[in-house]
């Protein structure tokens, strides 16, 4: 769960652009869409991914869009992120959290991660929705600790950043965006 993902760039870009009020608003959304995720696999993954496979397609190609143009708007940047940050401006605290939900359900693997990681857990003579709602509301806990820590290192840091640091960090994300977008594309293709 600490590993960096397409969830994680958003929120340390922000963070470094706006300070950690406006990423724990991310982390806040992609807590949201955690929960979704957990209510669909709790209330029938199987039964649910066969009835509905195409539109997971679509989620797929518009989230890699999204992850993408986030991606170019960064690399187009060059350095506002820090005049953001020194003017005060930023974002309303909502579109903050819709963009943290809509970035985690981007990612279809999340959904497909849950399925494989949380039945492995579950015992079959036990009732199975409560026991995978604890499961997941524990990931949910670990993973909005780990995310928030996050939002809070990188709102410190954008304090210190220079300039030439911000075009650097603006470039290095988009990269990371546009390969998360990239490999969402591909994903198709197998």
């Amino acid at each position: 769960m600490a590993v960096p993902g397409p969830t994680v760039t958003v929120i340390v870009a922000n963070s470094l652009a706006a300070g950690a009020r406006a990423g724990l608003w991310n982390v806040l959304g992609t807590q949201l869409g955690l929960f979704v995720l957990i209510t669909i696999l709790a209330f029938g993954f199987g039964a649910l991914m066969s009835a509905i496979a195409p539109v997971f397609t679509v989620v797929r190609i518009v989230g890699a869009a999204y992850l993408m143009y986030l991606g170019v708007k960064l690399w187009r940047a060059r350095g506002a992120t820090l005049e953001l940050r020194n003017n005060g401006s930023s974002l309303p605290a909502m579109r903050y959290f819709w963009q943290g939900f809509f970035v985690l359900l981007a990612n279809p693997k999340a959904l497909f991660f849950f399925g494989a990681f949380i039945p492995q857990f579950v015992n079959p003579a036990q009732p199975v929705i409560p026991q995978v709602f604890a499961f997941g509301l524990l990931f949910m806990l670990v993973g909005g600790v780990l995310d928030s820590l996050y939002a809070f290192a990188a709102g410190k840091a954008g304090k210190w950043l220079t300039h030439t640091r911000v075009v650097w960090l603006e470039r290095i994300s988009g990269t990371f965006l546009l390969g998360g977008g990239a490999w969402l594309l591909a994903q198709g293709q197998r």
